[in-house]
């Protein structure tokens, strides 16, 4: 066949496709609705000419940006810019999507830094993820939960022997600027490294600095390949800051609801309660208590429900939610910080005096509580530290007495000295995380005096060498110990001799 012939055969099967599509085309008319830019500016654009939008819906600019409807009005809708300002003008055409805000979802997304949107900002590769979910979705009902039981392990002593987390909790993490907020959270997630838990960091209005130094800590000391970091710093959108806490929540259900364990830090909910403030009083909301819009509450009451640990019909995982939030003056009784305590299953409330004597983590341990606490506790460890709480308020107590003058009872004395020690021990440097064995073996050493035989300033000592003399002299108790999370008598018994050895050690040194 002549390659002429060919040619036009070819063309006649061309025309003959493009015939039927011409044929079988729909000419019914399309109606399309898009409305105008009014006014835009502070991250807010206000539209008119889209009668039939929804609240939350998702909206497109003529330029490419993207907004979500945020108000209503009779003739306006408030959208909050996702993109920035810069990219829309007055006049410009919008175009309502009938769509929710979505984010990517998956195990793509693990050891990425994204935005809100699951857009990446560490300069990798487009996310791999599955189908994009909406951000905002329903907490669990009360039948597909179950009880709080299994431990989230901090390596934390004061917050594992004293204020116990479980999976499924919701434990809120509140003090004064620079009190070592962040440090307790990122602690934690380092703590994961040898755990099954994936953990997500979610940043709102963080400086960019601060939200480098987290990376920085989680990359060199835990595990980055089983973290997912949202990112809504300063200098995004208030869109996006808004949104942040919800897709980091999103993000976190698509593994506890195929049975895993998540544990998600939102850093913080002060600043994302002032976006939203922010954001109700630009679209003309009316305001309330201190300027907040009233669903300020069942904003952040929303979001948190959704922590939750499911029942073995729905897989068995769990979602734990560790929110931060900032007081001003150690005023716990400001509008945001009571809305939170009472939203959250206890709180860790960090002292800026502490901090300032060098106690660190700075935890008071007369206002936190962990209503939770010994029902999710390792039995191990609160076999060693059931009155360690009551112990410590009481040195607290003998202490501040003793100011006024000498103490000569001998008990008072003896009380006193242990009460210094356990201080010391309490205080714990940061990226150390300690493992349940050895949080067992120090309270045990506490419990049994064998730390009396050290000065205070050799308790520090003590603990950085326990680890390793641990693993060498009593490696099986120990692996028994991490293994069943029970301490048995004859394990007590090798470990309180291990413990024995290594402060005589130590005081003969």
């Amino acid at each position: 066949m002549s390659c002429a012939k060919r040619t036009k055969m070819s063309r006649r099967s061309w025309l003959d496709r493009a015939a039927q599509r011409v044929a079988t085309a729909r000419l019914d008319p399309v109606v399309e609705t898009f409305g105008r830019v009014e006014h835009v500016g502070d991250g807010i654009a206000l539209v008119s000419g889209l009668p039939d939008v929804r609240l939350d819906e998702l909206v497109r600019f003529e330029r490419g940006g993207f907004g979500f409807v945020h108000s209503l009005e009779p003739e306006l809708a408030g959208c909050v810019l996702l993109d920035p300002a810069e990219t829309i003008a007055a006049g410009d055409a919008v175009h309502g999507t009938g769509e929710v805000v979505r984010t990517p979802v998956g195990r793509g997304l693990l050891g990425r830094v994204v935005d809100p949107l699951g857009r990446p900002l560490d300069e990798g590769p487009p996310i791999a993820a599955a189908t994009p979910t909406p951000i905002d979705r329903p907490a669990p009902a009360i039948v597909a939960r179950d009880l709080v039981t299994e431990p989230v392990h901090t390596g934390i002593l004061t917050v594992d022997a004293l204020f116990a987390l479980g999976r499924g909790q919701r434990e809120l993490i509140i003090g004064d600027r620079a009190t070592g907020k962040t440090a307790i959270a990122v602690d934690t997630i380092i703590a994961q490294k040898s755990s099954d838990m994936i953990s997500i960091y979610a940043a709102v209005g963080e400086k960019s600095a601060a939200v480098a130094r987290a990376l920085a800590a989680v990359r060199a000391h835990g595990a980055p390949e089983r973290c997912v970091f949202v990112v809504a710093s300063a200098a995004a959108t208030p869109g996006l800051q808004w949104i942040a806490p919800l897709a980091a929540m999103t993000m976190a259900e698509y593994f506890r609801d195929r049975g895993e364990h998540a544990l998600v830090v939102i850093d913080d909910l002060t600043r994302h309660a002032a976006t939203h403030r922010e954001i109700a009083l630009l679209t003309r909301q009316p305001p309330g208590r201190e300027a907040y819009p009233g669903d300020v509450f069942h904003l952040h009451a929303r979001l948190l429900e959704r922590a939750a640990k499911l029942s073995a019909a729905e897989g068995g995982g769990s979602l734990t939610a560790l929110p931060i939030a900032e007081t001003d003056g150690g005023n716990l009784a400001a509008y945001i910080p009571t809305n939170l305590i009472s939203i959250t299953d206890g709180q860790l409330v960090l002292s800026t005096r502490l901090f300032h004597e060098g106690q660190k983590p700075a935890i008071d341990i007369g206002l936190s509580v962990s209503r939770v606490g010994g029902k999710t506790q390792a039995p191990a460890l609160r076999a060693v530290t059931g009155t360690l709480r009551l112990e410590y308020a009481q040195f607290q107590e003998l202490e501040l007495f003793s100011r006024f003058g000498g103490v000569s009872d001998g008990r008072v004395r003896m009380q006193l000295a242990r009460g210094v020690r356990l201080r010391a021990l309490l205080s714990q440097p940061q990226f150390a995380p300690l493992r349940l064995v050895d949080e067992v073996a120090l309270a045990l050493a506490l419990q049994e005096g064998v730390l009396d035989r050290l000065s205070p300033e050799r308790v520090t000592d003590f603990r950085a060498a326990l680890a390793d003399r641990l693993d060498a002299e009593a490696g099986p108790v120990a692996g028994r110990i991490e293994r069943t999370r029970r301490l048995e008598s004859e394990d007590r018994s090798a470990l309180g001799k291990a413990l024995s050895e290594l402060a005589d050690r130590m005081a003969m040194a």
